[in-house]
C-alpha cells in the first residue's frame, strides 16, 4: 500500500505521536489523582487552622461573645462548629445551627495516602451539600484535638475547579511536549528511514543501475550500520544480476555451439565408423583411439546440454527398502558378483532398514557416486574395493559411499560439487556430483566429502527423517 493513501496513525510519525500521548495521559493521571487528594487534606487542614484562630479570639476573653460576632467568625472559617479539646476537657467553642445531620466524620490524623484520595474522588462523585464533621491536630500544640463541622459544596467546587485548572495546564503542555518530541523524533529517525525506503525503492526498481546503490550520510549510529549494511548488500547483489546475465548469455552460446558441435561429431563419427575397418594397418590402429574421442565430445556436448535444460523435479517421497536399490546400482554398474572385472563391490546395508525418500532420484545419486569410484579405481590398473554402507539415528537416515581408489586430487577437491568445475578425472566435466548434490538438497538433506586421501575417497548422504512440510508419495 502507497505511503499517500496510508492513514496517519498507521505511519510511524502517526504511531509515536499517539503513543507519546497516551504516555502523557497516563503520566498526568499519575500526577493529578495524590494532587487531588492532597489539595482536599490541605483545604481541610486550614478550616482546622481557621477554625483555630476563631476559637482562640473567643478564649482570650472571659466574657461571652455576642451571637452576631460568633456567627462572623464561624462564616470567616467557613464551619458551623468548633470543638477543642484541652486537657482533656472537650469544650464546644463556637456553634451556630447545623442544617442537616452529619453525614461522616473525617479524621485527618490517621489517614493514609490510599484513603486521602479514595475521598476525594468519592466528594468529587457526590453532587450533594452535605454536613461531615473533621478531626485534626491543633497548630502550635494548642490542645489535644480540634474538630469542625463544614458543609461538603464549597469543597467539591474547589477541588473540581482546582483539577480542572491541572487538567488544563498539563493538557497544554503536554501538547506542546508531544508535538516537539515528534518533530523531532520525524527529524532525526522518520526522515531517515523514509530515504532509506525511498533508497530500497528506487534500487528494486533497476538493481543493475550501480547509481542506485545506497551512500550511508546518517549520523545516527544505527542507521548508519543499516546503511553499511545495505550498501554492501546491494552492491554483491548487482555483481551477482551481472554475472547472472553474462553466464546466461554464455550459457545459451555455449548450449547453441554445443547443439551444432554434437551433429558435426555425430556425422564425425559415423565416418570413424567406416575408417574402422580399413585394410591399412595404420589407419585400423588409429581409428579405435579416434572413435573413443569423438564419443567423449558427444557426451561432453549432450552432458553439457543436459545440465542446461534441466529442471529437476520435486522429489516424490515414499517408503522402500534400501539394501535392493542399492544391489540394483551395483549391477547396472557391472560390480555383481561373477563381473569378472578388477573392483569389487560390497553392500553393507541392513536388510530391514527402510528409508523416506524419491527412489529413482537417489537411485541416479547412488549409481553416479558408484560409477566414479568404479572408473577411479579401473584408472589405477590395481583391484580395489566399492563399498556401500547405511544406518540410520533419530534425526536422519546416513548412507556412505566409499571407495579404496588414489583419492581425489586438490584442485578437483575445492569445487567438488561445482559443474564444469570439480571433475575429478581426464575429460570429466563435474556434472554427476553437481547434479547429485542438488538431488540430495531437493530432499533437504546433504551430500558431503568425508574423505579423500592416499587410502580411497568416502562421500556421506544424509536424509532427514523430519518431512518439513513435505508429503510422502
Amino acid at each position: 500500500m502507497k505511503v499517500g493513501r496510508a492513514s496517519f496513525f498507521n505511519t510511524l510519525s502517526g504511531r509515536f505521536l499517539l503513543l507519546t500521548f497516551a504516555f502523557f495521559v497516563l503520566a498526568e493521571i499519575l500526577i493529578l489523582v495524590p494532587s487531588l487528594a492532597r489539595f482536599r487534606a490541605d483545604y481541610l487542614m486550614d478550616k482546622l487552622e481557621k477554625a483555630q484562630i476563631a476559637s482562640l479570639a473567643t478564649l482570650a476573653t472571659d466574657e461571652m461573645i455576642g451571637p452576631d460576632l460568633e456567627k462572623e467568625l464561624l462564616a470567616n472559617a467557613g464551619v458551623y462548629n468548633v470543638v477543642l479539646r484541652r486537657d482533656e476537657v472537650r469544650q464546644l467553642v463556637l456553634s451556630s445551627e447545623i442544617p442537616e445531620p452529619i453525614q461522616a466524620t473525617y479524621d485527618l490524623r490517621s489517614s493514609g495516602p490510599l484513603t486521602l484520595i479514595q475521598d476525594a474522588f468519592a466528594l468529587i462523585a457526590d453532587p450533594g451539600n452535605h454536613v461531615i464533621r473533621v478531626i485534626g491536630n491543633p497548630v502550635q500544640e494548642a490542645g489535644l484535638l480540634i474538630e469542625v463541622t463544614l458543609p461538603t459544596g464549597p469543597l467539591r467546587k474547589a477541588l473540581i475547579e482546582y483539577g480542572l485548572r491541572i487538567l488544563s495546564l498539563s493538557a497544554l503542555i503536554s501538547a506542546v511536549t508531544a508535538v516537539l518530541l515528534f518533530l523531532a523524533v520525524r527529524r532525526l529517525l522518520v526522515v531517515p528511514i523514509k530515504r532509506v525506503v525511498d533508497h530500497m525503492t528506487s534500487y528494486a526498481a533497476a538493481p543493475e543501475d550501480t547509481r542506485r546503490i545506497i551512500a550511508p550520510t546518517s549520523r545516527l549510529v544505527e542507521l548508519r550500520e543499516a546503511e553499511e549494511t545495505m550498501q554492501t548488500m546491494q552492491t554483491q547483489l548487482t555483481g551477482a544480476l551481472k554475472q547472472k546475465e553474462r553466464l546466461a548469455q554464455l550459457g545459451a552460446a555455449v548450449a547453441k555451439i554445443s547443439h551444432d558441435l554434437r551433429n558435426i561429431l555425430t556425422t564425425a563419427q559415423l565416418f570413424a565408423d567406416r575408417i574402422e575397418g580399413s585394410d591399412d594397418p595404420v589407419v585400423a590402429r588409429a581409428a579405435p583411439k579416434l572413435e573413443a574421442s569423438i564419443k567423449r565430445a558427444v557426451n561432453l556436448c549432450e552432458t553439457t546440454l543436459a545440465f542446461g535444460r534441466a529442471e529437476e523435479p520435486p522429489p516424490q517421497l515414499s517408503l522402500f527398502l534400501l539394501r535392493p536399490l542399492a544391489e540394483d546400482v551395483v549391477e547396472a554398474e557391472g560390480l555383481g558378483e561373477g563381473a569378472g572385472t578388477i573392483v569389487a563391490c560390497l553392500v553393507d546395508v541392513p536388510p530391514a532398514l527402510t528409508i523416506r525418500a524419491d527412489s529413482e532420484q537417489l537411485y541416479r545419486v547412488l549409481s553416479n557416486l558408484v560409477r566414479n569410484a568404479r572408473q577411479a579405481i579401473e584408472a589405477t590398473g590395481n583391484p580395489g574395493t566399492v563399498e556401500i554402507g547405511a544406518g540410520e539415528d533419530e534425526a536422519e537416515w546416513w548412507i556412505k559411499v566409499g571407495d579404496t581408489g588414489p583419492g581425489l586430487p586438490a584442485k578437483a577437491r575445492e569445487h567438488l560439487f561445482t559443474a564444469f568445475q570439480g571433475g575429478a578425472r581426464k575429460g570429466g566435466t563435474g556434472l554427476g556430483l553437481a547434479i547429485s548434490a542438488e538431488l540430495i538438497r531437493g530432499h533437504g538433506g546433504r551430500l558431503d566429502l568425508l574423505r579423500s586421501d592416499a587410502e580411497g575417497t568416502e562421500f556421506l548422504i544424509r536424509l532427514p527423517k523430519e518431512l518439513d512440510g513435505a508429503e510422502g508419495a
